[in-house]
């Protein structure tokens, strides 16, 4: 029943990526270690692991109210100090390397949140 303060007026967008999507990287990267590089190069890899689609906030906001089935209150602000417009995560490596492939919508996953929080908080 409050108000979402909402930057830059919502003139936003960010890679939203639901939690099996990350899992899936992880797991992928655990069972796919880099080779023994010897002592110039010990194992390791560094992968973004995200959606790689940035979404507009306000598409955010109205498939969340979607799934919730109420509107939300908003209050639109201006920029935050420090904010950035636009987020989104460069999974080139790990796509190329593992196969890594993000597969749950933003319409899927915020369905699934939602279903979750209600049943684990009983609402």
């Amino acid at each position: 029943g409050r108000p979402i303060r909402i930057f830059n007026h919502g003139d936003m967008r960010r890679d939203f990526t639901y939690i099996d999507d990350v899992v899936a990287g992880v797991v992928a990267a655990l069972d796919h270690p880099p080779a023994d590089g010897g002592d110039r190069a010990p194992p390791h890899k560094l992968y973004n692991i995200g959606n790689h689609r940035p979404e507009p906030l306000l598409r955010f906001i109205e498939v969340l109210e979607a799934v919730i089935g109420r509107k939300a209150a908003r209050r639109l602000e201006p920029m935050q100090p420090g904010d950035v417009k636009e987020t989104f995560a460069d999974i080139a490596a790990i796509q190329r390397d593992l196969g890594y492939q993000p597969r749950t919508s933003i319409d899927v996953g915020l369905a699934k949140f939602v279903a979750w929080y209600r049943d684990y908080h009983g609402v």
